[in-house]
């Protein structure tokens, strides 16, 4: 019967190295050779007990840290250099394998983030865009009206003003006809329940004169506080429609 071990893997002697000085919190521009080389070492011989193949570039990498290790071990001959008149040795050995771990690290970090963004990815589901005209006429009746209040009415009031400005005529005749608050109610309810549709907020205010439009902006007011019209607005901004809420009324015939 085999037996499998499986242990953690590697992607090549450099992933090995950096987990080691991730694990053993090691200073990457400060690697102690010696330390690192044994643990290294300790990994080779524990993967040759495992009989698993090793490849060659994790021997290469032995031997590499084998040869740094020995030239830090080396004793500087400085003071026999000065006098020989020769430039003192500053390189230091570890210098270009610390220079591939930093590389390698950065493409590693970046490799993990875009793994990282791949696995997001995955989670999300798309589809190609679907014909849903057919489904437009209930779409439209689900769809329930925005809230109206006051702020709004007085926006729509603003807009009317503006717009009867500007459509006003440069010569009309002025006659003073006094109407009630009460009496323009009468009037607006006749109205929405006669044509029993929708009418435009607009449409209520069919005089230039501006007494007229206070008087009915106040009576749709009222109306709204005694919940006798419904008020309707299919989105911000948009216009606002008024009708006869049938129940209230009908109650109030009764």
């Amino acid at each position: 019967m085999q037996y499998n071990v499986k242990i953690e893997a590697f992607e090549g002697p450099l992933d090995l190295l950096l987990h080691l000085i991730n694990r053993y919190e090691i200073d990457i521009y400060d690697i102690p050779v010696a330390e690192i080389t044994e643990q290294y070492m300790a990994y080779i011989h524990a993967m040759q007990e495992l009989e698993l193949d090793i490849a060659s570039e994790y021997l290469v990498m032995a031997a590499t840290l084998l040869a740094i290790k020995s030239k830090m071990l080396l004793p500087k001959h400085e003071e026999e250099r000065l006098d020989e008149g020769m430039e003192p040795i500053d390189e230091d050995p570890r210098e270009e394998l610390m220079q591939r771990l930093l590389e390698y690290k950065k493409f590693k970090e970046a490799a993990h983030e875009l793994k990282k963004r791949e696995e997001e990815r995955a989670l999300l589901f798309t589809k190609p865009p679907s014909d849903l005209s057919a489904y437009a006429t209930a779409v439209e009746v689900e769809k329930r009206p925005l809230d109206v209040n006051v702020y709004d009415m007085l926006g729509a009031l603003s807009k009317l003003l503006r717009r009867k400005k500007l459509q006003k005529p440069l010569h009309t005749k002025i006659t003073r006809q006094e109407i009630s608050i009460e009496k323009r109610m009468d009037e607006i309810l006749s109205e929405l329940r006669r044509t029993r549709k929708r009418k435009n907020f607009y449409d209520l205010f069919p005089h230039y004169d501006r007494e007229h439009i206070v008087v009915t902006f106040l009576a749709i007011l009222e109306l709204m506080k005694k919940n006798l019209i419904i008020i309707e607005q299919e989105r911000n901004f948009a216009d606002i429609f008024i009708s006869s809420n049938e129940r209230m009324t009908q109650n109030g015939d009764e």
